[in-house]
This record gives structure tokens, C-alpha cells and sequence, in this order.
């Protein structure tokens, strides 16, 4: 089916980046008519964009230009639940709060928890290696993603991994996949690990005096021998006096400590706990409010090295004089630095800003992306992280699964 209405097929959630309309969408439901979608593509030389719900912060599902857009968001059944192997099977367009739900009805558990998982899809977090919260504990994307089926770019369906926990039989390839922003395959079936729903819930808000103590607070927790859930900073800027850390717990004894903070607040019952994480949730939301424009980017440091990045980015906004702010995962250290500022910037401006974010990153040992992908929007700054022997080895592997460049071209590289 080709959709009449394409603007919103144009853009994702990426600031900055300059809209391209697809030549058509098609909106497939079987793995089947994906292939046909291929084989339509090489027939008529045109590329190929894969797209779950546009949730993206990179351009990663921007069509490339003389372009098709395969909308994935029909394709959203779940297909099986098996508790006997702690496994389902999917469609690329679920919901993961979807998944979720379905699992948890069966006393089930899928840990990975983006941010916008009540409307993200499963492609787009396979598409990105998407993350969250609970990655501290349970890992990303990738650790729970077990098999695949994907159309390839000559149109042969074919199924990647396995169907148990574990096998070894040949190359990971659904790792490859994973992280890889549709720029290999096109996912038409996932298969996920699940794990038994854990049984106790314990949240906190607690609040310090400054980063620094917040930050040590990081690391006592960390050293307590028992991982939390969770473990989400927001700095003094963000929450506009005194910097916070959610703590969650999901284990069976009470292990909730405060550690130095100067207030703290444990949920009581589950109202309680999402009010907690309203904090952390919407905070994106919040400092969109506070200025005309806002950058954010998701980087990674090494945890001893957070502190550090704090504070080179505070300075790095008295430099350019624009407001900055930090929060994210701090228990592994994936931090989204936001840039915020009223008076439009030139395009030169923003790009020395991000130059510098990036090589104060790479500086401490970090990487300019943890969970959001490369896609347009970082593809001028990964030569500051990667070398030129290791993006030419990525792109032969690009060549080998997709010789005629039409899965997302010009994406990432």
C-alpha cells in the first residue's frame, strides 16, 4: 500500500536535519511483501528506508534521496510467548510497553526500557541497539535479541542466530545487526530472551548538595555488591538546585541506602514510583522550556570520568555562551549532554560546539554515541572516535551485504 501522506515519513525527531520526502511508503504485514517491496527497489533502482515510529535522534530513518520508506508500524504481532523457553517472538513493529505488558501477564520479564518505549518499536530499538535505565543491570538491545528473520538486499529471506540461549554455530550476525540502523537488512521477525519477572520494586529519588557528591554517590552504590536497576543522574542544572540520582532495586532484599544525600524520597506504591521517574522521564521535555533551542547528545565515559565531563561541559558552555546541562544513565556512564541557548546559532557555531563535546568525549576515553546510533546527524564527527582503516573495514562489510548500496545509503559513514 503507498500512503498519500508523506511529510511525516520526511523527518525524525532530530533537530537540525533537513527533511527528504520518499518517493512512496509501502506499509507491508508479511515478510513476504517486504521482499516484493526489494525486489520493486532494484527493479526501479531506487533505495530503501526502513522506518518503525520515527522516534529517532540521529536522521538514522531520514530517506535517502530517490528513496522508498518501508513503515514497519503494521507488522506489530506478537507471533508467540513460550515460558517453558523464556523466549517470544515478534514482529519489528511491537511496542516494546507492548511486549512488555503481554510478557509480564505471564510472569515474564523483557528488561530493555528506552526512553520512548511506550511508542518506539522493536525494529527501531534493533535498528539503533537501543537501551535505557535498566541497562546498568540487564544490558542492551542486543543481549536480548536471540534470532532473526530479515529480507536481504537481494530480496532472499533469511533467518540469522538461533532459537536458545545459547549456540555458537558460525559468526554472530544478529549482533552485526543489531546497531547497524538498517543499513544491512531490513528485520521482518525478532525472536527475544526473557527473563522471570522479578518480584520486589524499590525506588528512591534522593537529592545532594553538588555533582561531585551525587557523582561519589554513584560510585558508593556501585560498591555496596549489588547492582541496582537502575541508577539515573540528573545534575544541579537540570533540576535547578540540587542534583539527583533514581535509584531502583529489584532484587529481594531491602537494599536501599542513602548515602550522603541530603533529602530522599522511597516510593511507597507504584503512584509514588512513576511520580519519581516523572523527574527523569520528561526532563528532556522540561529543559526544552527553559530556551528557544536545544541540542542533546548522548555520549558515553568511562564512570571515574563523569565528574570530569561534567564539568568541561559547564565550561564549555561559559565559553560559548550557552547554557548546558547533564543527565542519564550514570551507571554506565551514558550521559545526555543538552545545549541550550535563545539566539540562533550559525550552522559553523553549532558545529565547533559539537566538535568540541565530541573530542572532550573521545578525550576521556568515551564514544560520541551510546544508544541513539550515528545515522546524518553524528556521521561528520565519527571520524574523532574511529580511525580510517577501521570505517573502510565497516564499509567492506556494508559491500558485502548490500552491494548496490540501496539499505539506507548514506547513513553513518
Amino acid at each position: 500500500m503507498i500512503s498519500s501522506s508523506l511529510d511525516k515519513y520526511s523527518h525524525d525527531e532530530t533537530p537540525g536535519i533537513t527533511p527528504v520526502f520518499p518517493v512512496g511508503v509501502f506499509e507491508p504485514k508479511t515478510t513476504q511483501e517486504v521482499q516484493e517491496v526489494v525486489h520493486y527497489a532494484l527493479q526501479n533502482k531506487l533505495a530503501i528506508t526502513a522506518r518503525g515510529a520515527g522516534t529517532g535522534k540521529a536522521g538514522g530513518c531520514v530517506p535517502s534521496p530517490n528513496s522508498l520508506v518501508i513503515d514497519f508500524s503494521k507488522m506489530n504481532q506478537i507471533l508467540d510467548i513460550s515460558p517453558e523457553n523464556l523466549i517470544a517472538k515478534v514482529q519489528p513493529g511491537v511496542v516494546p510497553a507492548d511486549l512488555r505488558q503481554a510478557v509480564e501477564a505471564k510472569n515474564l520479564f523483557y528488561p530493555p526500557d528506552p526512553n520512548s518505549l511506550a511508542w518506539c518499536t522493536l525494529g527501531g530499538n534493533i535498528a539503533t541497539n537501543a537501551a535505557g535505565p535498566s541497562a546498568l543491570k540487564y544490558g542492551s538491545t542486543r543481549d536480548y535479541v536471540l534470532g532473526l528473520e530479515v529480507v536481504l538486499a537481494n530480496g532472499e529471506i533469511m533467518r540469522l542466530g538461533k532459537q536458545t540461549v545459547k549456540g555458537v554455530a558460525g559468526y554472530d550476525l544478529v549482533s552485526l545487526i543489531c546497531g547497524s540502523e538498517g543499513t544491512l537488512a531490513l528485520v521482518t521477525e525478532i525472536t527475544v530472551k526473557l527473563l522471570p519477572k522479578p518480584r520486589n520494586l524499590q525506588t528512591a529519588l534522593l537529592s545532594f548538595d553538588s555533582n561531585e557528591k551525587a557523582l561519589e554517590a554513584v560510585n558508593q552504590i556501585l560498591a555496596l555488591g549489588y547492582l541496582p536497576k537502575t541508577l539515573e543522574y540528573m545534575d544541579a542544572a537540570c533540576m535547578q538546585g540540587k542534583p539527583a540520582l533514581i535509584v531502583e532495586y529489584d532484587g529481594p532484599d531491602d537494599q536501599m541506602q542513602e548515602l550522603g544525600a541530603v533529602n530522599s524520597q522511597v516510593a511507597q506504591d507504584e503512584k509514588q514510583r512513576r511520580a519519581i521517574w516523572e523527574h527523569r522521564r520528561m526532563m528532556s521535555e522540561r529543559l526544552k522550556k527553559r530556551a528557544k533551542h536545544k541540542i542533546s547528545e548522548d555520549i558515553v565515559v568511562p564512570r571515574n570520568q563523569m565528574l570530569v565531563f561534567v564539568h568541561e561541559l559547564e565550561k564549555l558552555g561559559v565559553k560559548h555562551g550557552v547554557q548546558t546541562a547533564s543527565f542519564g544513565h550514570a551507571g554506565d556512564g551514558n550521559l545526555h549532554a543538552q545545549i541550550l541557548f535563545d539566539e540562533d546559532l550559525e550552522p559553523q557555531k553549532t558545529d565547533e560546539i559539537l566538535r568540541e563535546l565530541f573530542s572532550l568525549t573521545i578525550k576521556l576515553s568515551g564514544t560520541i554515541s551510546g544508544e541513539h546510533g550515528i545515522g546524518l546527524a553524528k556521521k561528520p564527527y565519527l571520524h574523532l572516535e574511529q580511525s580510517e582503516s577501521l570505517m573502510a573495514l565497516q564499509k567492506a562489510i556494508k559491500q558485502v551485504w548490500d552491494p548496490k548500496n540501496i539499505l539506507n545509503p548514506g547513513k553513518i559513514f
